[in-house]
């Protein structure tokens, strides 16, 4: 491991927490920061929490990340030889509700975690963009090179946002910048408001699934094993600059067979609810990572039946409490 104290802000968060254990596992003193919100229930934030505190080279801060001078003194204190900042507030639809926590969390917490890298000269920051940059572009798969100035979502925007921020900070005081590009990660301790979550609680309560654009969407789900891997190979790059990459899995499926699958490893019926497509959703989401293939080795490993079977045999061993969690 080419860094020995990484600071990884949402480390509560589903993808930080996953990455967090991996590092901790491997030795890496991990400078875990996150603010704890209540985006979704704590319940399932405190469990990741209380697994990644088992380990003694885990230092945890609860802190917003929007309060600089709260994370300079963190800063200060922990002298992190690199940052992987995760931390955001995350959902397409949420930000049609509350734009501001966006600005706030997305792009004034982004803009803090790039200036006390420059303020203490720590020179590699990878930091978490998204699919949604590619808002509804028709060229498929989307590829590194194609336009994203025009995201159709207030989170696409604040993402993009972070994008051009990075490569201002790379341009004027030579800050490494890897962002990351993510599509749809699932996994085990996963966040309750997503697709694979949601669908399973449904399907054990007897109550339906609203599909949306009436299932004739199409994703490529990124196991967060896979995830994981792809971070971990961009931290220890030998040159970086400013690159952007693409982080997806290596199949795709329709949101119709998705369901169905899930249907399926549950062992129960399923009861759809069709409906149109959502505002700031996209038709389909298919993905080229062959820039990250080249560059990083990356090359996902977990097909979509087996990630969705391990996610719902750990729901089940899990779902007196996992059922008890407040909607999203």
């Amino acid at each position: 491991m080419k860094y020995k104290r990484v600071l990884i802000t949402g480390t509560v968060g589903f993808i930080g927490f996953h990455l967090s254990e991996r590092l901790l596992k491997e030795g890496v003193v991990v400078i875990g920061v996150d603010s704890i919100n209540e985006y979704y229930d704590v319940e399932v934030k405190n469990r990741r929490n209380a697994i990644l505190k088992k380990y003694p080279n885990y230092h945890f801060s609860k802190l917003n990340i929007a309060e600089y001078e709260k994370l300079s003194k963190l800063i200060e204190k922990e002298k992190p030889e690199a940052i992987i900042h995760l931390a955001a507030q995350a959902g397409v639809r949420y930000s049609l509700i509350d734009p501001w926590i966006y600005a706030e969390s997305n792009y004034l917490g982004t803009l803090n975690m790039f200036e006390v890298a420059r303020r203490y000269n720590i020179k590699r920051v990878l930091f978490a963009s998204s699919g949604a940059v590619y808002g509804n572009n028709t060229e498929i798969p989307f590829a590194i090179e194609h336009r994203t100035d025009h995201p159709i979502s207030i989170y696409g925007a604040t993402k993009k946002a972070n994008e051009l921020l990075a490569h201002s900070y790379h341009h004027l005081f030579g800050t490494e910048m890897g962002g990351m590009r993510f599509f749809t990660v699932y996994g085990q301790y996963g966040r309750p408001d997503l697709a694979l979550f949601k669908f399973a609680r449904n399907i054990l309560r007897d109550e339906p699934i609203d599909v949306y654009n009436h299932g004739k969407m199409t994703r490529t789900f990124t196991h967060v094993n896979d995830v994981v891997d792809g971070i971990i190979a961009l931290l220890n790059k030998k040159d970086l600059k400013y690159e952007i990459y693409n982080f997806s899995g290596s199949d795709s499926i329709t949101l119709i067979d998705f369901i169905d699958l899930i249907g399926k490893y549950i062992g129960k019926p399923v009861e759809k609810r069709y409906l149109p497509m959502q505002a700031g959703d996209i038709p389909a989401a298919l993905v080229d990572i062959s820039k990250a293939a080249k560059d990083l080795g990356y090359k996902p490993k977990v097909k979509i039946e087996e990630g969705v079977k391990d996610f719902i045999e750990w729901f089940m061993k899990n779902k007196d409490w996992l059922l008890k969690l407040k909607d999203s």
